[in-house]
């Protein structure tokens, strides 16, 4: 990790009264911009935590024990579907256990400090750790500041995959011990 980065992030489960609080959260510019309504973002975040879809965990990421942003990893192999795919090809050309990762910081005001790049390379290092091999981050190419962040957290473009999936980059931790 670089010398300017953070050291007191940490992740914690999405527990249901955080959710008027995630709520604020994806109804804020920077959310709106990349990621979908946010009632209809809150109801995915809901369906996690009351176990209705099993195929992706929500995490708060935190500093200093504050709620700092969300963070979410799921499980590809459930996504390999004609449904998925028609949309998101890139899809069928991944390991069935891969893991994708989806995340954004609660204020805007914090982006482009180092916060979002640390909290994606810790997460994906712990999710090394617990066993999985392949671990993808599908931005907009147009989100520069998010394709920017994910390189700088070790993500890498798939070379093979690259234009395949209009407004997708789909990118893959690749753990380098310079970064750690």
């Amino acid at each position: 990790m670089s010398a300017n980065a953070p050291d007191d992030i940490a992740f914690r489960p999405v527990e249901p009264g955080d959710l008027p609080m995630l709520a604020r959260w994806v109804a804020q510019p920077h959310w709106q911009e990349w990621w979908g309504e946010p009632e209809t973002e809150i109801g995915y975040i809901r369906d996690m935590i009351e176990g209705r879809d099993e195929t992706c965990s929500p995490f708060l990421i935190t500093r200093a024990g504050e709620p700092a942003g969300y963070i979410q990893f799921w499980r590809v192999g459930p996504h390999q579907t004609p449904a998925w795919a028609r949309e998101n090809p890139w899809l069928l050309e991944v390991p069935a256990e891969a893991v994708g990762v989806d995340l954004s910081l609660a204020d805007g005001a914090r982006l482009s400090q180092g916060i979002g790049s640390a909290a994606l390379r810790r997460f994906a290092v712990s999710l090394l750790a617990q066993g999985h091999k392949t671990i993808l981050i599908d931005p907009d190419p147009d989100n520069r500041r998010a394709v920017a962040a994910y390189r700088k957290a070790g993500f890498r473009p798939v070379p093979q995959l690259e234009g395949r999936t209009p407004g997708v980059l789909i990118m893959q931790f690749q753990q380098d011990p310079d970064l750690t």
